[in-house]
């Protein structure tokens, strides 16, 4: 098998497994099988304390590289069963190593594609998407991660596309997806008084101004030097001062 063909293979499998999981996944990861299989859950976390941590984070690992439905659920399952530091580290350390095996496979595999070996896209819209995201990879793929409105798979793929630099994907990662993962992992050490009413845990509370205010006004400082460079307030970088030249 030459390269060429097994980029395709690589793509392909990372198709057919996002589809099979969409279409069988959401039920198997759901806060109604955790609420159904809670007392079983932590039956084995008390019991084998190390496994259940190895096993959590490949469980959430190999969710993120085949963009499987389920994360918030999984998020949230991170509290409930390990507390919020420790479910906080799983899941950022999980969440964060399975978007870069995404990313990383996403590029290989679609390096054959026109559009990832040149700098010319087929419409002026993608034209601009592409410049603007290299140009400001790291303010841009902070938002990425911060704004809770992009999906996360999605945030994963459209850098790959693009060709933003690995070390500025791994990091703006770990840092971005920090905040969110404190709201959903909190909402999990709670998550077992929340069952005992016979309800289901709020997700919305991300949204809530109190949570998004402050995610929002970061998003607002990280696009502020990008606005005021293009209006000729801010001097430009030295960056894209070598960018025009070339």
């Amino acid at each position: 098998m030459n390269k060429l063909d097994l980029r395709k293979t690589v793509v392909v499998l990372l198709l057919i497994i996002a589809v099979f999981g969409l279409s069988f996944f959401s039920e198997w990861i759901s806060f109604e099988a955790l609420k159904e299989n809670r007392s079983y859950i932590s039956y084995f976390r008390d019991e084998n304390f190390i496994l259940s941590i190895i096993l959590f984070w490949l469980f959430y690992f190999l969710l993120t590289v085949f963009s499987l439905p389920g994360a918030a659920v999984t998020s949230v399952s991170g509290g409930f069963l390990f507390g919020l530091n420790l479910g906080l580290i799983i899941n950022v350390t999980a969440a964060s190593t399975g978007a870069t095996v995404l990313f990383i496979l996403v590029r290989y595999g679609l390096k054959s594609f026109k559009y990832n070996q040149s700098n010319d896209f087929d419409n002026d819209f993608a034209v601009k998407i592409k410049n603007g995201l290299m140009k400001n990879q790291i303010s841009i793929m902070l938002i990425l991660r911060l704004v809770p409105i992009v999906p996360f798979f999605l945030a994963n793929i459209l850098p790959a596309l693009v060709g933003v630099r690995l070390v500025n994907f791994i990091w703006t990662t770990v840092i971005g997806i920090i905040p969110g993962g404190i709201v959903f992992t909190w909402i999990g050490v709670g998550v077992g008084e929340v069952f005992d009413r016979n309800e289901y845990p709020n997700l919305e509370l991300l949204f809530s101004p109190m949570i998004l205010g402050p995610i929002l006004g970061l998003a607002v400082l990280l696009l502020l030097p990008i606005i005021l460079r293009r209006s000729g307030i801010m001097p430009k970088t030295i960056t894209e001062l070598k960018n025009e030249k070339d």
